[in-house]
């Protein structure tokens, strides 16, 4: 695993976020994209729904399951990484790079203070 990065945010639900401005580039941490083994199909979200903080928004298929994927913060979705419909293995080769999910612009910043930071996250998956 790829472990986890100090410059994020993390939800209890595995995805991270990374702050641009007020723009927010979200993803599934490699905790989750280990867990789920190989992802092998991707449902991208929405580019213009409006989304509330911890509301499903797009979707990960791995060879063992479907999982949700969650806003961490409300925002409006700006942009959604439509190559991984057909390339959806970058999340398995490069989940905090390539893998992005999607990016919104937040309604509120602060949000984000309700985030896990980075040794929270490792202590809740006990990495």
């Amino acid at each position: 695993m790829s472990g986890v990065p100090d410059d994020l945010h993390y939800t209890e639900s595995h995805e991270w976020i990374r702050i641009e401005g007020h723009r927010a580039v979200v993803g599934i941490t490699d905790y989750t994209r280990d867990a789920l083994t190989d992802v092998v199909w991707v449902e991208v979200a929405e580019v213009g729904a409006k989304v509330g903080a911890m509301e499903p928004c797009a979707s990960v298929e791995s060879v063992k399951s479907v999982s949700e994927i969650y806003a961490p913060v409300s925002g409006e979705i700006v942009e959604s990484n439509e190559a991984l419909e057909d390339t959806p293995e970058a999340i398995n080769q490069d989940p905090y790079g390539e893998g992005w999910i999607f990016t919104l612009r937040m309604d509120d910043a602060s949000q984000v203070e309700d985030l896990l930071d980075a040794a929270t996250y490792t202590g809740l998956i006990g990495d």
